[in-house]
């Protein structure tokens, strides 16, 4: 426990729609050294739904409670990045709303809300980084919805090339993303979003063997770096879909881009997506709240550095909160918190 902070609690504000299945492995994979690694700063690490936060705001400073005990912006911060898969579709307004409250209230969000638009729609993350010194995937974003079978997404698609790669735009863990090798192909997927009135992206495909790299940045400084690989035949590196993790080093190419990316972003804790198509790198996606798992529980190594990303990361929402509250971080803090 740092004495000169007042930060005890850290709370994320995540839907409570996962299965009874999915609960035990998210817990496996990094919820659980979320909490623990928490404990050994001596902070605690809690995930709440959004109906969990209340607030009374009759008269004088607003009164909020999370599963009914009370927190201040003094001793807690809320974790608030935006989740919108199709099961937690009903959440999304919830979530802003909870959110805007939270900030309203005084607490200290080391993802704001402002940012959830931004990055949470694969387009409109490229175009607010557009000028990023990595060139940015090319993009077509498509709405679905009752009058797909008019075509009159069609203009746009005059300069697709195939093969190409198609996602939802607001899907994370490499869900949804598909190859479509012709117009027809195309068709068919947009026709399957239509169901849920998904909206799709089309990237171009960029060949067998590219590798996703994930950079954590901490404090606008890179931390680690996660490398993904599909597996053979396939075109997606993360775990869910069959790809092979391990923590790689920093490629010289993309460590002069990060002061850029730290710069237009400028919050603790930031997960930058490149693509390596074997010949060039291209920019992707950014992730406030992107998991710190570890690519191989077997090696001491690496479970060491996946724990190490995860103090890094609390130890600079401490920092943060301390800011936030006007509070001036000890010698010790400063320590702490430089990242070479």
């Amino acid at each position: 426990m740092d004495p000169e902070s007042t930060l005890r609690r850290m709370v994320w504000v995540f839907p409570d729609r996962e299965s009874s299945r999915a609960l035990p492995y998210y817990d496996k994979a990094f919820w659980r050294a979320y909490e623990e690694v928490a404990e050994e700063l001596g902070l605690s690490w809690d995930r709440h739904p959004p109906e969990d936060v209340a607030v009374d705001a009759i008269g004088g400073s607003p009164q909020v409670y999370v599963g009914g005990q009370p927190v201040t912006p003094a001793d807690t911060l809320f974790v608030t990045s935006l989740y919108s898969l199709p099961y937690q579709a009903m959440d999304v307004f919830n979530q802003y709303a909870t959110f805007t409250v939270l900030e309203q209230c005084g607490f200290y969000l080391p993802a704001p809300p402002y940012l959830s638009p931004i990055v949470n729609d694969k387009l409109a993350t490229l175009l607010h980084l557009a000028d990023s010194p990595i060139p940015p995937v090319p993009t077509v974003r498509i709405g679905t919805g009752r009058d797909l079978v008019l075509k009159l997404y069609e203009p746009a698609l005059q300069r697709l090339t195939f093969p190409t790669i198609v996602k939802p735009t607001g899907w994370c863990t490499g869900w949804g993303i598909c190859m479509a090798h012709n117009l027809e192909d195309l068709r068919g997927l947009l026709s399957l979003a239509q169901g849920g009135d998904t909206t799709l992206v089309i990237q171009p495909y960029l060949g067998p063997g590219t590798v996703d790299l994930r950079v954590f940045l901490v404090d606008g400084k890179p931390h680690s770096v996660v490398k993904r690989e599909p597996a053979p035949g396939g075109y997606v590196g993360n775990i869910g879909r069959g790809g092979r993790a391990e923590f790689a080093p920093l490629p010289t190419e993309l460590a002069d881009a990060l002061d850029y990316f730290a710069e237009r972003i400028p919050i603790p804790f930031l997960c930058v997506d490149f693509l390596f198509d074997g010949e060039r790198y291209w920019f992707s996606e950014v992730e406030p709240d992107g998991a710190i798992f570890c690519p191989d529980p077997g090696s001491e190594a690496a479970v060491a550095r996946q724990r190490s990303i995860i103090a890094s990361r609390f130890r600079a929402y401490r920092h943060g909160h301390a800011q936030w509250l006007g509070q001036k971080p000890t010698e010790e803090q400063e320590e702490e918190n430089s990242y070479a």
